[in-house]
This record gives structure tokens, sequence and C-alpha cells, in this order.
């Protein structure tokens, strides 16, 4: 209960910050170069050197993966459909592609199924969405804020660039060495900053005035991210490939979180449909509340 109170006062919060006109109108660049740049790579570097990695958890790594790329093809297509701006069509490949499977995902695993769930919910987190955003995320991120003219050598140097993966690589190579008290306590500090100012980052730039604009793509979003993507992965998974059990159903449960804030705050860095991002995320939270208890009753029976 906690964490979802830190989650709705900190969203608010940014709106009263916008709100009151005391900081400047671009004032969550900054928040989100912090959040990119230090709270990220701060939470891959303590995550990732802690996982012991095994060939059963090959379905919990691969979901984020795979809804990725069925959300890439699906976006494109709606994109040629419906005649969208480049721009909003890589706004509704990251939001909607990607999922929050580590500050809604973990608070909703250990109220779901406890506790124990944690470990495959950071590993899911880190070798799957976040590994995701930070490679393919990114691609597109570039590709689609830059348009057609993008070199291959401008992508590799992005993806090479990006603070997280960086973080990543570095996590990986420290995977061995056994890390201090008081780095690890440095590391925990600046990370428990990425939820506060990643949600009042959200908060100050919402406006619901461009709901009725958006409303079709929101729509589309959302629909594809709360209900169309975990249902593939839950029929691919469990229902083509047999798997069972609660590991499973985490993994599917984790496929059904709101629209991701690292790839809202990639995509907005991007400049990529500004006023759409933030209306997948803040919009796309709330609603999750709501479809995730669904999701974690159906589980139970489909994947038990």
């Amino acid at each position: 209960m906690d964490n979802f109170i830190l989650l709705v006062a900190c969203f608010v919060i940014g709106m009263l910050l916008r709100r009151s006109g005391r900081l400047p109108e671009n004032a969550h660049v900054a928040l989100n170069g912090f959040v990119i740049h230090v709270s990220l790579p701060a939470l891959t570097l303590l995550y990732v050197h802690d996982l012991k990695l095994d060939m059963s958890l090959l379905f919990p790594v691969a979901m984020a993966w795979v809804m990725f790329g069925v959300g890439f093809v699906f976006f494109k297509m709606v994109g040629k459909i419906w005649a969208l701006p480049a721009a909003t069509v890589g706004a509704l490949t990251l939001t909607g592609s990607l999922a929050n499977t580590s500050f809604i995902g973990l608070p909703m695993i250990e109220t779901f199924y406890g506790q124990q769930g944690l470990a495959l919910g950071i590993l899911i987190d880190q070798m799957g969405t976040y590994m995701v955003l930070s490679t393919l995320g990114i691609v597109v991120a570039a590709m689609y804020g830059q348009g057609a003219g993008i070199s291959t050598r401008a992508v590799v140097i992005k993806v090479l660039t990006f603070a997280p993966f960086v973080a990543f690589l570095i996590a990986l190579l420290l995977i061995p060495v056994h890390y201090p008290d008081w780095f690890t306590g440095l590391l925990r500090r600046l990370g428990t900053t990425l939820v506060p100012l990643a949600l009042v980052s959200v908060g100050y730039q919402i406006q619901w005035s461009a709901v009725r604009g958006k409303l079709g793509e929101l729509t589309m979003g959302l629909g594809f991210k709360l209900l169309i993507a975990p249902a593939i992965i839950a029929v691919l998974f469990a229902g083509l490939l047999g798997a069972r059990g609660e590991s499973i159903q985490i993994t599917i449960f984790e496929a059904a979180m709101a629209p991701q804030i690292g790839a809202a705050i990639v995509a907005v860095d991007h400049e990529l449909d500004p006023p759409l991002v933030t209306l997948m995320v803040g919009i796309g939270i709330p609603l999750s509340f709501l479809s995730l208890p669904l999701w974690w009753q159906f589980l139970k029976i489909f994947a038990g």
C-alpha cells in the first residue's frame, strides 16, 4: 500500500507543481535527464550484479523481447492504416510495447504473489524490459525521432552511449566482484530517486485537455498494452508452448503492466509525441490498477 500511495502522491505533486507555475515550463527535462543518467544506471548496477542466470528463466527473459517485437509490427501497421505521423508511431511503439515491470510491477507482484516472486520480477525487469529499452528501444527512438535520414552509425552510437545500457554492461562485468557495503548503499539510495522523480515528471507534463485530440491513439495504445499484448504472451507461452506454474503466471502478469516510465522518458527525450506519451503513462497506470486483479484471477485458471 505504501508503494501505491507514493505513486499517486508523486503523480499528483507533478500536476500541482505545473499548475502552481513555480517551476520553469521545461522543468521535466532536468528530471528526465537525472532519471536516465543517474537513477536508472544505479538500479541496473545494483540488481544486475546479483542475478543468477538459469535456463529455466528463458520464458521470463524472453517475454519483453517478444512483446516489443509484436508491438513494433502492430503499431507500424496501425500507423500505415491510420496515416499517423512517424513520431506518434514511435511513441506508441515505446509506450505500448514495454511494460512497467519495476515501479508498478514489483509492488504488484509482492501484493498478489508474495515476496518470493520479487526475484523473478527483477530478472524480467533487468534482463528483459530494460535490456530491450537500452537496445531495441533506443534504436526505435532514434529512427522515429530523426526520420529516415538517420545513419546506422548514429544509431549504434546512441545505443552504446545510452547510460542504462553502459551500466548494464558494467554490471555484467562486475558480477564476480563483491560490492563494498558503502557502494551498495549508494546505488540503493540513488536508485530510490527513480520512482518519485519519474512520476513527478509524468505528472508535470500531463495535459488532460490533450485527451480529446489523442483519444483514438490513446485507446489503441492502451488497448494493446493492457489487453492485447499480455493476451498474446499468454496464448504463446501458456497456450501453445504449454508453460505452467507461478513463474509463467508472474511473467504474463508483468506483461500486463502499464506502460513503462523509462520508455516514456526516452520517447519524450527524442520528441516522440510528448502529449501522447504522458497520457499513455498517466492514464495507463491508474487503469492498470483495475485490469491487473482481473489478469491475476484469469492466470490462476489459464496458467495454473
